[in-house]
């Protein structure tokens, strides 16, 4: 899980992850995302098999949508977000339905899967979820509340910035005496 909070922080080591892990095929689907659900987690149990093999323990299926806002936004104008539809299966499926509510900051590593199904009209409808394969919480719980509580409260105003001192410069004078000409790579 430390990779997920590593490349939260650093995009290019995502690049560099996708990369290592790419199948023999020379393809990689993987997606990291990090943002809040929109509502409370959707989670059913479902037959694991059919006839005489069935399974007698259902898989959980746990279904939500995670806001994910956008990098940039327009000057003037406020903040957007794309809504992403999420699944999990099994043990992460049980994980969401138990801690994730409405609102919950997590991060999300999964893979995309699409698909499709005729609705009741006789149309077929497209979809496009993420199947999580690992999620963990991107806030602690106190700053989930403090979040949380109060949304309409003025922030507190922020201390007075601490001068500027210049550091000492641990290079200077380090190349004092050396003649530039004489380097072999110049």
């Amino acid at each position: 899980f430390s990779i997920i909070f590593h490349a939260v922080k650093h995009i290019k080591c995502v690049t560099a992850y996708m990369i290592h892990s790419k199948g023999e095929n020379g393809m990689a689907n993987k997606v990291f995302l990090v943002g809040r659900t929109t509502k409370d987690v959707l989670a059913r149990e479902i037959a694991r098999a059919v006839g005489e093999y069935a399974d007698k323990n259902p898989a959980l299926v746990a279904r939500f949508t995670l806001a994910v806002d956008r990098r940039f936004k327009a000057e003037g104008s406020e903040q957007k977000a794309d809504f992403i539809n999420c699944v999990a299966f099994g043990k992460t499926a049980d994980f969401a339905a138990k801690y994730l509510k409405k609102g919950t900051k997590i991060v999300v590593v999964g893979r995309i899967q699409t698909g499709s199904y005729t609705n009741k009209d006789g149309q077929k409808v497209y979809t496009t979820d993420v199947v999580a394969e690992e999620i963990e919480f991107a806030e602690s719980k106190s700053s989930a509340a403090a979040s949380s509580a109060a949304p309409a409260a003025a922030p507190a105003p922020a201390p007075a910035p601490a001068p500027v001192v210049a550091a000492p410069n641990p290079l200077e004078g380090f190349m004092d005496g050396v003649e530039v000409e004489n380097l072999p790579f110049n």
